[in-house]
């Protein structure tokens, strides 16, 4: 159980913060040319973010394992759907910067 609560306020230390500014459209100017779409990695973050509560709350709360299991599942949805945001952003900036 320790755990799941480091690792949940581990995650909301780091990947919330990063993940809403970036969604805002904030990033350090240095960073900019780096992470040039900023809200679509943005958004990204916070899917890959909101892998951690679904995983880590329904066991903290001692839920059956059926439900845990399946918000796992959807943890693992969002992530994959972030993944995919975050590189069709990344493909569609390098494409638009070829020509």
């Amino acid at each position: 159980m320790m755990w799941q609560w480091i690792g949940l306020m581990v995650f909301s230390l780091t990947l919330l913060p990063a993940g809403l500014a970036m969604a805002c459209g904030w990033v350090p100017a240095r960073l900019r040319e780096r992470l040039a779409p900023v809200r679509p990695r943005g958004w990204a973050f916070l899917a890959v973010y909101a892998a951690a509560p679904l995983n880590a709350l329904p066991r903290l709360a001692e839920a059956p394992p059926g439900v845990s299991l399946a918000l796992t599942a959807a943890a693992g949805i969002l992530v994959v759907v972030g993944c995919l945001v975050a590189g069709l952003a990344s493909l569609a900036q390098t494409k638009g910067t070829s020509r």
